[in-house]
């Protein structure tokens, strides 16, 4: 049986980039991780550390992890819509967004057996709420909140699956377009209680 982190061990897991699972740390702490699976050297240079599935998934599990910062105190979370206290829209947060697709592409990349950027990775599929908001944000379609409508993505109890909801007919179908590009499957559905229509999108495996 293969003996958990050491406290030291998971700072350093807990620390990693929130999408791409960039590690920091000394080359014999990171060393450790890459001996118990946990992490991997990017072949190419600068040779970076990353977290492998299983270093996401030690990550997830973490009992004592402590809650997430606030928007705005640099832990990048992308829009999901109907946030309380969404971050600032502007250039800033435009790169912020840019700069965390283009690193869940290469996270893709790195981590899809066959190397492909096209599909979803495993880290996707373990964070369905925020991938699929990232894609939608990334492409840049507004999201809800405060006086604006827009996109709204939602856990179901679906397995693999999430739920995205939008102010009308033609934003659906452009999210949903979106997300297809972005390598997930979407269909519409019909709530059957208010008879609105809404996404059931999941990422595709092939």
């Amino acid at each position: 049986m293969t003996r958990p982190p050491t406290a030291a061990q998971r700072r350093l897991i807990e620390a990693a980039d929130p999408v791409t699972g960039r590690l920091r740390g000394t080359e014999n702490q990171l060393a450790a991780l890459v001996k118990r699976g946990l992490a991997f050297r990017h072949p190419r240079p600068p040779h970076d550390h990353f977290l492998t599935p299983a270093g996401h998934r030690t990550r997830d599990a973490v009992p004592e992890a402590p809650a997430r910062p606030a928007p705005g105190t640099g832990v990048f979370e992308a829009r999901v819509g109907g946030e309380e206290e969404p971050p600032e829209s502007g250039p800033a947060r435009r790169r912020e967004v840019h700069g965390a697709w283009q690193g869940l592409l290469e996270l893709r990349r790195m981590t899809n057996p066959d190397g492909v950027a096209d599909r979803p990775c495993g880290w996707e599929r373990t964070h369905l709420v925020r991938a699929a908001a990232l894609a939608l944000e990334a492409a840049g379609h507004r999201p809800a909140g405060g006086d604006a409508d827009g996109y709204r993505v939602r856990a179901t109890p679906q397995p693999e699956a999430v739920a995205v909801h939008a102010p009308d007919a033609g934003t659906l179908a452009a999210c949903a377009a979106t997300l297809e590009r972005a390598g997930w499957q979407a269909g519409e559905y019909t709530e059957p209680r208010t008879r609105a229509r809404y996404l059931l999108a999941s990422p595709r495996r092939a």
